[in-house]
């Protein structure tokens, strides 16, 4: 379902002459159904670039990045879009909303993009909202007005609402207490039972152990982390 071919990626530090540094090289990664595969390896690996490129954030300068049978690296802009509102969900660790906007409807959202009854999206939002312990004298106000632990939940949420066939997981346990922990470690395994795909950086040892199946460690792709 995700499929990485001979994958690289540089930046060019145009404020310092034009320097090129080579981040990621030869990345080869196939994430199947069903499958959760944790990024590991040092701070400055290239996990998270990793992660925005397989999201279509960052270019790759060389190889292949597929969802399915789409390349992101050639696809069109709007391909990408298409592909992150049907087929491939990304849960950061940052909450990124329209101000104003009811947390209900801000989990809703995802659902209400590919057509689904109102009322359906809702109801599905309710049932999330109320799983992550977010009080519902909260749903009606906007999440940017939550505590940090609150919208990391309702980004948790919204990420799980649609049943996307594959998933970005960025730290998503990270500073949940343990009844929040087990309701995503759960949430994560259904979405492994029904098929999705997942790739994942979990610094939480036992969530990684829990729920992956194995893990990649990026050092191993990074140049400047290899001597």
């Amino acid at each position: 379902m995700i499929e990485l071919r001979d994958v690289s990626k540089t930046f060019t530090l145009h404020n310092q002459g034009g320097a090129v540094i080579e981040v990621l090289a030869g990345v080869n990664l196939s994430v199947k159904a069903g499958e959760c595969v944790a990024l590991t390896g040092s701070s400055g690996a290239g996990k998270s670039t990793l992660m925005r490129m397989i999201y279509g954030n960052y270019m790759a300068q060389a190889g292949a990045i597929s969802i399915g049978e789409i390349d992101l690296v050639k696809a069109e802009p709007r391909e990408i879009i298409r592909i992150r509102r049907e087929v491939l969900g990304y849960v950061s660790q940052f909450l990124r909303v329209v101000p104003r906007v009811p947390a209900l409807e801000v989990v809703a959202e995802p659902l209400r993009s590919v057509g689904v009854e109102a009322a359906v999206a809702e109801a599905r939002a309710q049932e999330l909202l109320r799983q992550l312990n977010i009080p519902k004298s909260l749903w009606s106000l906007s999440p940017t007005t939550f505590s940090g632990g609150e919208q990391q939940r309702v980004n948790i949420a919204r990420g799980f609402s649609h049943p996307y066939p594959a998933m970005l997981l960025d730290e998503p346990t990270a500073s949940l207490d343990a009844a929040n922990r087990e309701v995503v470690l759960t949430l994560i395994e259904e979405a492994k039972a029904r098929g999705a795909a997942i790739v994942g950086i979990f610094h939480d040892e036992a969530a990684r152990t829990r729920v992956c199946d194995r893990e990649i460690d990026v050092t191993g792709f990074s140049p400047a982390c290899v001597t």
